[in-house]
C-alpha cells in the first residue's frame, strides 16, 4: 500500500494539509447531466503524474453526495 492510498476518503482540505508543498493536479468526478454536489469533497485516487521537470500528485475527487436540482 502506498502512503497516497492511505488518503482516500479524507476531504479535500486534509490532503492538502498532509500533501503541503506537493505539486497537485486536480480533478473533479461529477454525474453527467444537471446535478449538485453535496457535503464535502472527498479524496477518490491519489496517483503520481510526471511532467517534465516536476512531479505531481493527480487528485480525484468527489462529493459525498449528488442531487438534482429543483426545476
Amino acid at each position: 500500500m502506498t502512503p497516497e492510498s492511505n488518503l482516500v476518503m479524507l476531504t479535500d482540505v486534509e490532503v492538502r494539509r498532509a500533501l503541503r508543498g506537493r505539486a497537485l493536479r486536480y480533478e473533479v468526478l461529477a454525474p453527467v447531466g444537471s446535478w449538485l454536489g453535496c457535503g464535502r469533497l472527498r479524496v477518490l485516487r491519489v496517483k503520481p503524474q510526471d511532467e517534465g521537470d516536476t512531479a505531481a500528485l493527480h487528485v480525484t475527487l468527489g462529493y459525498e453526495s449528488y442531487e438534482r436540482p429543483d426545476r
